[in-house]
């Protein structure tokens, strides 16, 4: 059951909106923002070492859905930071012509957000020389393909 009412004469009210996400000034900002959080690291910032681990068999079905990165090492300020500082590394689709899965980007299904894909290990904590990012490992960018793709 819906909860749009009807009021006066105008069109038909079906609940949806005319605008876009991500067109207003307002939603670029927001955008704009939290990319600006995410990759910034403050002077001097405790950052941790943590080393993102494949921990499933070559034939789980879990890997139909992204690729066996391999091992990757990671500043980052926690595990879970480390998983966003990982899968952030990879190619999302808003940079090449193709369309999302579930969301507007990519990024929530890489593998490295998967805990049944990887494990997530600290190596190190609390350096201060540090910049938030991947310090090893191959972190491939073709893990999105474009809609237009010569076969």
């Amino acid at each position: 059951m819906s909860n749009v009412s009807r009021t006066g004469t105008d069109d038909v009210n079906n609940a949806t909106s005319r605008t876009a996400f991500g067109r207003s000034v307002e939603s670029k900002n927001q955008l704009r923002d939290a990319a600006t959080i995410a990759s910034a690291t403050d002077v001097e910032e405790a950052l941790n070492i943590y080393r993102l681990e494949p921990i499933a068999a070559p034939e789980d079905p879990h890997w139909d859905n992204a690729p066996n990165q391999g091992k990757v090492i990671v500043a980052a300020r926690t595990a879970g930071d480390a998983r966003i500082v990982a899968a952030g590394s990879e190619l999302d689709f808003m940079e090449v012509d193709a369309g999302p899965a579930e969301d507007v980007t990519t990024s929530n299904a890489s593998a490295f957000r998967d805990d049944k894909l990887y494990t997530v290990i600290e190596i190190a904590h609390g350096r201060t020389d540090l910049k938030r990012g991947v310090l090893e490992g191959e972190v491939s960018v073709d893990t999105i393909l474009p809609t237009q793709v010569d076969r």
